[in-house]
């Protein structure tokens, strides 16, 4: 337990105190937001804020999750490691998009082609390491079962899972890319999710089958680490929120939404809850689910919109909430989402025992 409370607190303490250092570097070099000409006009003030603050919640995770293992000597695991391996890579390829809207004045930054090269490189290159590096009692930190609550006996072969994963890899980080419209909006609910992460990985190490063997205990490879690493994602975002709630003084950008929500897919995959993600990320679903209805019903329609505008946080704003309003009822929703989701996790447990 001290080496998760250790990777929370350093984080926190981070990402609060660095990410003003931050905005002062970037924006000394100019590195601010560009805004898009067809969204919300009440964004046009936004113009300039400093932006790539990702980079200060994947430095505050790493250290959190390195000064962990230093307090309680023991070595990274497996698992934790290829999450922060996703966060890192996706960080990275987030970083070019946002590094390449500033220098050339694009405000859509990395051509399609380049950004999805990028998250499938990162994405396979996980899905291929996931199902390798078995400990002694033979776990691996992915595996080819796919889950909910805990593996199913549906288990895929390996190319399938790889496929899988890219699949559950890029759809997560998209959904959190697409969700960081307002002001805190995908950092607040974020903390939530890691949140929820850190309790379902403290009681699966509790439950596991090296520790506690017996009905209804998990066989994960690394929950102890895994809440680690979650503790850590939860303090960053926890800490960077001070800067980036409305009105924000830096945003996370690219950088840091492709980053998060791959991390978020990492857990997932990592803790047997792959299709709970859906759940605990039902905020992020959602609105994904909406920029997929508009682009779908505009096609099918030849040309009507479904909503004012996608993605849906933008069709309230356009109907004349106010942001802090959206944001406030958003993260109401991301909340219950959450509690759905831990209280499933839960239900299952005290069925099977």
């Amino acid at each position: 337990m001290i080496s998760i409370l250790t990777a929370g607190f350093v984080a926190v303490i981070v990402s609060i105190l660095g990410t003003p250092a931050a905005i002062r570097i970037l924006a000394k070099r100019g590195y601010g937001q560009l805004i898009r000409d067809d969204g919300p006009t009440t964004h046009h003030t936004k113009r300039g804020t400093p932006t790539m603050g990702g980079a200060v919640i994947i430095i505050a995770v790493v250290l959190g999750y390195a000064v962990a293992h230093v307090v309680r000597p023991t070595v990274p695991s497996a698992s934790g490691l290829l999450v922060l391996f996703l966060l890192v890579g996706l960080g990275l390829v987030g970083f070019l998009d946002d590094y390449i809207k500033i220098a050339k004045q694009r405000s859509l930054g990395l051509r399609s082609g380049a950004k999805m090269t990028g998250q499938i490189t990162v994405a396979v290159a996980f899905g291929i390491m996931a199902i390798n590096f078995a400990n002694d009692e033979g776990y691996t930190p992915g595996s080819e079962a796919i889950s909910f609550l805990r593996d199913s006996s549906f288990e895929l072969p390996a190319a399938a899972f790889v496929i899988w994963a890219l699949l559950m890899v890029s759809g997560s980080s998209n959904a959190v890319n697409l969700t960081d419209g307002l002001d805190g909006l995908a950092t607040g609910a974020s903390v939530m999710v890691f949140g929820a992460y850190t309790l379902i990985s403290v009681w699966q190490f509790n439950q596991s089958c090296t520790v506690s063997p017996g009905p209804g205990c998990y066989e994960i490879r690394d929950p102890h680490d895994l809440a680690v690493v979650s503790a850590a994602l939860m303090g960053a975002c926890f800490g960077f929120l001070w800067w980036n709630a409305s009105p924000a003084k830096i945003f996370m950008g690219d950088t840091g939404s492709l980053a998060l929500g791959g991390a978020l897919a990492g857990l997932a995959i990592t803790s047997r809850t792959e299709l709970l993600l859906v759940v605990l990320g039902g905020l992020f679903a959602v609105i994904t689910l909406s920029v997929i209805l508009q682009v779908g019903w505009f096609k099918l329609s030849g040309g009507k919109r479904l909503f004012r505008m996608a993605p849906l946080q933008h069709h309230f704003e356009l109907k004349g909430w106010a942001e802090v309003t959206i944001v406030i009822r958003f993260w109401i929703i991301a909340g219950i989402f959450v509690m759905a989701g831990v209280g499933l996790f839960y239900a299952e447990w005290v069925a099977t025992i």
